[in-house]
């Protein structure tokens, strides 16, 4: 593992965040537990190492808001959005705010796992370039 794999669980539910974090330790990941977004954003670093995975429905700062005060402080930190009370609103909006997956609760332990091995893998990745067609 190296030392930026590190899984901060951003929920407000103390026993999603437990199991979580027992979860994704025993899947090898360095794991820091967040209350809520707020908390987070209070105490986040200039430079956020790892991967977030975050709850969308919270009090206070919900996810989709969260992630917008992520891209709008410059953070391009991946960030896995879950959530038990999914539509494909919910869903494309989550992406168009910047989410790397959005999974739905109740989710295969594995999913979640692989997901966030994908995001902390592709997070240095430049965005593929489209080329352009000369064809007409």
């Amino acid at each position: 593992m190296a030392g930026n794999d590190l899984v901060h669980v951003v929920d407000d539910d103390i026993e999603v965040r437990k199991s979580l974090g027992f979860l994704l330790a025993t899947a090898d990941f360095a794991v820091r537990l967040h209350e809520s977004a707020t908390a987070f954003l209070a105490t986040a670093p200039d430079k956020i190492d790892g991967c977030i995975v975050t709850d969308v429905r919270m009090p206070g700062v919900d996810g989709i808001e969260f992630l917008r005060q992520l891209r709008s402080r410059g953070h391009t930190i991946p960030v896995i959005v879950m959530t038990g009370h999914a539509d494909v609103t919910l869903a494309v909006q989550a992406m168009k705010e910047g989410a790397t997956d959005f999974i739905e609760k109740p989710f295969d332990d594995n999913a979640l796992i692989d997901a966030i091995r994908s995001a902390l893998d592709n997070r240095n990745q430049a965005p593929a370039a489209h080329p352009q067609s000369t064809e007409i």
